[in-house]
């Protein structure tokens, strides 16, 4: 029997759904009888993607995960996340819905229960595809229980007292990372929420603190807030969403504010102890102290790679706080063994683990004859985060730019003279473009708008195809849309190639041709 370590609460249909897909307890391991060609270790999007190629090419594959297939984004991470954001959302939606003519005549209430009701259903309904029988149809072996290598060749499996030996020709470790406590004066002394478990609210607090302005604080700060809560935010940094580009996060505060939430930047000193009702957070905004007490508490900052039990010291694989060392090509320090996602990757997103794992598989197992090794580096990684509005980003910011030395021009798309965003009330952001100086090669985009995440696929098209922005602008775009905003952008680059001379030939054209 395989229990894992997660316990799904609250165990209603919907997460005993979730743990038959993802950890079914009457699970029995496979009983190999000679090497995989390729052994991973993490089940999260990294391991699920690596296994699932490299079955699917023909290898002979194992996978081994110790808690819940899906990793942290199907379980504690962007499944869920959006689930409650789309409530959220409508939440909002509902209470502005005069200023677009909807009257109602009776009270309009929030149910929080129903709501993430809702999110576990939804997830249960999503994670077939990440479940441990699909995997098996595909010809992986899955097992469950904590893995450890023993050697260059061999990795033992500990499944609650139970171990197993499995051997390897190559193996990825795809273990991802966890949400860790930072450094704050008494967090340890009161019980307080991750992103690994404010999904299993089942009652919304009246009051929440958010420690951490990151996209996961800043997304549920809002989303609770919509809901009802108090919420509090607190950030180190001068505005939330540091490592974003300025003028996008200050509209993304300024909407988090107006949807309620009290923004508390540039906090110093911060503190942490239990009160009579709740939890107490003391500190210095300025010269100003403030005192706050929370029912619940939610620490949306610091993450530590899951390397913990894997025995890499005794395989020569080289490790630190950031994650696992790899070179170019996602090897480690030790030849045979790879990694992928969360791990080693400065970027934690879903997608940038899916195509490095695509690339650890090329690596490893077909890097000779016509394919080749890839590059991880070579990698577009576009990201967006999920506030309203939602920023999004690609490709190098200004200040990056700067940095290599390199000179850009920037053109800025404000969506408050883009048709479809006035008409939606949506006029709040905009589409700012960096392509290189003198030409229109993009090297870098952010677009803050209701549906960014969407929007930068475009552009991210662009960067990887080497299509500039005049060939966007003569790009016929549907009318209305938001995504106009970005054909405008190639118009605006247009009209600065018509230069002092080509006006003058164009004004002789135009005079001839009236002429005759």
């Amino acid at each position: 029997m395989s229990t894992p370590l997660i316990q799904l609460t609250p165990y209603d249909e919907f997460n005993i759904a979730l743990e038959k897909h993802v950890h079914p307890r009457d699970w029995v391991n496979p009983k190999p009888d000679r090497p995989y060609s390729l052994v991973v270790i993490g089940a999260g999007t990294a391991g699920l993607v690596s296994a699932a190629v490299a079955a699917g090419l023909g290898a002979r594959v194992a996978l081994i995960e110790r808690e819940l297939m899906g990793g942290d984004c199907l379980n504690v991470g962007c499944v869920p996340s959006k689930g409650i954001i789309s409530s959220a959302r409508v939440a909002a939606t509902v209470r502005h819905a005069g200023e677009f003519g909807i009257e109602s005549t009776g009270e309009v209430s929030f149910n929080f229960t129903a709501a993430m009701q809702r999110m576990r259903r939804l997830r249960a309904h999503i994670s077939p595809a990440d479940s441990a029988a699909r995997f098996k149809e595909k010809g992986v072996d899955v097992f469950f229980g904590n893995a450890r290598f023993i050697d260059n060749s061999t990795i033992e499996i500990d499944q609650h007292g139970n171990h197993q030996s499995i051997h390897f020709k190559k193996a990825v470790i795809a273990t991802g990372a966890r949400a860790a406590a930072p450094p704050i004066a008494g967090l340890d002394s009161v019980k307080y929420l991750t992103n690994e478990s404010i999904f299993s609210l089942t009652e919304l607090p009246s009051k929440l603190g958010v420690i951490g302005g990151g996209p996961i604080g800043a997304e549920l700060a809002q989303s609770f807030a919509r809901f009802g809560s108090h919420v509090t935010l607190i950030e180190m940094g001068d505005h939330i969403l540091s490592r974003e580009d300025h003028d996008a996060a200050r509209i993304v505060q300024q909407q988090l504010i107006a949807d309620g939430v009290e923004v508390v930047c540039n906090s110093r000193n911060l503190s942490v102890c239990a009160a009579d009702h709740g939890i107490r957070l003391t500190g210095q905004q300025g010269s100003e102290s403030y005192d706050i007490v929370v029912d619940q508490l939610l620490v949306a900052v610091g993450r530590a790679p899951n390397t913990d039990g894997l025995n890499l010291d005794g395989v020569g694989v080289e490790f630190d706080k950031q994650g696992v060392k790899i070179n170019d090509f996602l090897q480690t320090t030790n030849k045979r063994i790879y990694a992928a996602g969360d791990i080693c990757s400065p970027f934690k997103f879903t997608h940038a683990a899916d195509f490095m794992a695509r690339y650890v598989v090329q690596n490893a197992l077909f890097s000779v004859g016509p394919f080749g090794r890839r590059k991880h580096m070579d990698l577009i990684i576009p990201w967006a985060t999920y506030t309203s509005p939602e920023i999004a980003h690609v490709g190098m910011y200004e200040h990056e730019a700067a940095e290599k030395g390199m000179q850009i021009d920037t053109y800025i798309q404000k969506f408050e003279d883009v048709d479809r965003a006035i008409l939606e009330g949506t006029t709040e952001g905009f589409v700012k473009v960096h392509v290189k100086q003198g030409t229109d090669r993009i090297v870098g985009a952010t677009i803050v708008a209701e549906n960014a995440g969407d929007m930068i696929s475009e552009i991210t098209l662009a960067i990887k195809n080497g299509i500039g922005l005049s060939k966007i602008g003569s790009t016929i775009h549907p009318y209305p849309t938001q995504a106009e905003a970005i054909r405008k952008l190639g118009d605006q680059y247009g009209r600065t190639r018509l230069t002092p001379l080509a006006a003058r030939i164009l004004k002789l054209l135009m005079r001839f041709n009236v002429g005759s």
